[in-house]
Protein backbone atom coordinates (compact mmCIF):
# COMPACT_ATOMS: atom_id res chain seq x y z
CA UNK A 1 0.00 0.00 0.00
CA UNK A 2 1.29 3.39 -0.91
CA UNK A 3 1.00 6.33 1.46
CA UNK A 4 1.87 9.12 -0.96
CA UNK A 5 -0.57 11.95 -1.55
CA UNK A 6 -0.63 11.56 -5.34
CA UNK A 7 -3.88 10.99 -7.20
CA UNK A 8 -4.25 9.98 -10.85
CA UNK A 9 -7.03 11.58 -12.90
CA UNK A 10 -8.15 10.70 -16.39
CA UNK A 11 -11.23 10.79 -18.57
CA UNK A 12 -12.46 10.47 -22.09
CA UNK A 13 -13.52 13.40 -24.26
CA UNK A 14 -16.99 13.56 -22.65
CA UNK A 15 -15.61 14.53 -19.25
CA UNK A 16 -12.63 16.82 -19.87
CA UNK A 17 -14.13 19.94 -18.29
CA UNK A 18 -15.45 18.08 -15.26
CA UNK A 19 -12.13 16.25 -14.82
CA UNK A 20 -10.28 19.57 -14.81
CA UNK A 21 -12.67 20.98 -12.19
CA UNK A 22 -12.26 17.85 -10.04
CA UNK A 23 -8.47 18.05 -10.43
CA UNK A 24 -8.40 21.66 -9.24
CA UNK A 25 -10.65 20.85 -6.27
CA UNK A 26 -8.64 17.81 -5.21
CA UNK A 27 -5.43 19.83 -5.50
CA UNK A 28 -6.95 22.47 -3.21
CA UNK A 29 -7.41 19.69 -0.64
CA UNK A 30 -3.66 19.02 -0.62
CA UNK A 31 -3.38 16.24 -3.18
CA UNK A 32 -0.72 16.16 -5.87
CA UNK A 33 -2.74 15.63 -9.03
CA UNK A 34 -1.33 13.54 -11.87
CA UNK A 35 -3.73 14.45 -14.69
CA UNK A 36 -3.12 12.16 -17.65
CA UNK A 37 -6.41 12.75 -19.42
CA UNK A 38 -6.89 14.17 -22.90
CA UNK A 39 -7.27 17.90 -23.53
CA UNK A 40 -8.87 17.70 -26.98
CA UNK A 41 -12.61 17.28 -27.44
CA UNK A 42 -11.86 14.85 -30.28
CA UNK A 43 -13.49 11.49 -29.62
CA UNK A 44 -11.28 9.12 -27.69
CA UNK A 45 -11.63 5.66 -26.16
CA UNK A 46 -12.35 5.48 -22.43
CA UNK A 47 -10.80 2.01 -21.88
CA UNK A 48 -7.27 3.28 -22.53
CA UNK A 49 -7.76 6.24 -20.19
CA UNK A 50 -9.25 4.12 -17.40
CA UNK A 51 -6.47 1.56 -17.69
CA UNK A 52 -3.72 4.18 -17.76
CA UNK A 53 -4.92 5.80 -14.53
CA UNK A 54 -5.43 2.39 -12.92
CA UNK A 55 -1.87 1.37 -13.79
CA UNK A 56 -0.55 4.43 -11.93
CA UNK A 57 -2.55 3.40 -8.87
CA UNK A 58 -1.72 -0.32 -9.10
CA UNK A 59 2.01 0.45 -9.42
CA UNK A 60 1.96 2.58 -6.27
CA UNK A 61 2.94 5.73 -8.16
CA UNK A 62 -0.42 7.20 -7.05
CA UNK A 63 -2.34 6.29 -3.91
CA UNK A 64 -5.78 6.91 -5.41
CA UNK A 65 -7.37 7.60 -8.78
CA UNK A 66 -10.44 9.30 -10.18
CA UNK A 67 -11.70 8.55 -13.68
CA UNK A 68 -14.61 10.06 -15.59
CA UNK A 69 -16.58 9.38 -18.74
CA UNK A 70 -20.15 10.04 -19.82
CA UNK A 71 -21.77 7.64 -17.34
CA UNK A 72 -18.70 6.60 -15.35
CA UNK A 73 -19.53 2.97 -16.07
CA UNK A 74 -17.29 2.11 -19.03
CA UNK A 75 -14.15 3.75 -17.68
CA UNK A 76 -14.78 2.04 -14.31
CA UNK A 77 -15.02 -1.35 -16.01
CA UNK A 78 -11.70 -0.74 -17.77
CA UNK A 79 -9.99 0.39 -14.56
CA UNK A 80 -11.21 -2.70 -12.71
CA UNK A 81 -9.47 -4.95 -15.26
CA UNK A 82 -6.12 -3.87 -13.81
CA UNK A 83 -4.99 -6.19 -11.02
CA UNK A 84 -5.20 -4.55 -7.61
CA UNK A 85 -7.81 -1.97 -8.56
CA UNK A 86 -11.12 -1.56 -6.75
CA UNK A 87 -13.03 1.18 -8.55
CA UNK A 88 -16.65 2.15 -7.99
CA UNK A 89 -19.01 4.53 -9.78
CA UNK A 90 -20.65 7.05 -7.46
CA UNK A 91 -23.32 9.64 -8.10
CA UNK A 92 -23.69 10.75 -4.48
CA UNK A 93 -21.43 11.24 -1.48
CA UNK A 94 -22.65 8.40 0.73
CA UNK A 95 -21.46 5.74 -1.71
CA UNK A 96 -18.17 7.59 -2.24
CA UNK A 97 -17.51 7.41 1.50
CA UNK A 98 -18.61 3.78 1.77
CA UNK A 99 -16.46 2.48 -1.08
CA UNK A 100 -13.43 3.90 0.76
CA UNK A 101 -14.53 3.05 4.30
CA UNK A 102 -15.81 -0.50 3.71
CA UNK A 103 -14.37 -1.62 0.36
CA UNK A 104 -10.98 0.10 0.45
CA UNK A 105 -11.63 1.36 -3.09
CA UNK A 106 -8.54 2.94 -4.55
CA UNK A 107 -10.35 4.49 -7.50
CA UNK A 108 -13.54 6.45 -8.01
CA UNK A 109 -15.49 6.84 -11.23
CA UNK A 110 -17.89 9.69 -11.95
CA UNK A 111 -20.32 10.13 -14.85
CA UNK A 112 -20.03 13.60 -16.36
CA UNK A 113 -23.45 13.24 -17.98
CA UNK A 114 -24.96 12.01 -14.71
CA UNK A 115 -23.91 14.55 -12.08
CA UNK A 116 -23.26 18.27 -12.20
CA UNK A 117 -20.00 19.93 -11.27
CA UNK A 118 -20.96 20.89 -7.71
CA UNK A 119 -22.02 17.37 -6.80
CA UNK A 120 -18.98 15.86 -8.56
CA UNK A 121 -16.69 17.99 -6.39
CA UNK A 122 -18.51 16.86 -3.25
CA UNK A 123 -18.26 13.21 -4.34
CA UNK A 124 -14.52 13.53 -5.04
CA UNK A 125 -13.94 15.24 -1.69
CA UNK A 126 -15.89 12.55 0.17
CA UNK A 127 -13.80 9.88 -1.57
CA UNK A 128 -10.36 11.39 -0.90
CA UNK A 129 -11.13 12.40 2.68
CA UNK A 130 -12.40 9.01 3.86
CA UNK A 131 -10.08 6.28 5.13
CA UNK A 132 -10.52 2.51 5.10
CA UNK A 133 -11.95 1.20 8.39
CA UNK A 134 -10.25 -2.18 8.23
CA UNK A 135 -11.47 -4.74 10.77
CA UNK A 136 -14.19 -7.03 9.44
CA UNK A 137 -14.06 -5.12 6.15
CA UNK A 138 -10.43 -6.16 5.60
CA UNK A 139 -11.47 -9.81 5.44
CA UNK A 140 -14.02 -8.98 2.75
CA UNK A 141 -11.56 -6.90 0.74
CA UNK A 142 -9.10 -9.80 0.95
CA UNK A 143 -11.84 -12.05 -0.42
CA UNK A 144 -12.38 -9.66 -3.34
CA UNK A 145 -8.65 -9.52 -4.02
CA UNK A 146 -8.47 -13.32 -4.00
CA UNK A 147 -10.87 -13.40 -6.94
CA UNK A 148 -8.14 -11.91 -9.15
CA UNK A 149 -6.22 -14.64 -10.93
Amino acid sequence: MTTNNRIALSSDHAAIELRQAVAAHVASLGWEVVDIGPTSLESTHYPKHGAAAAQLVASGDCRLGIVLCGTGQGIMMAANKIKGIRCGVCSETFSAKMIRQHNNANMLSIGARVVGEGLALEIAEAFVSTEFEGGRHATRVDMIDALEN
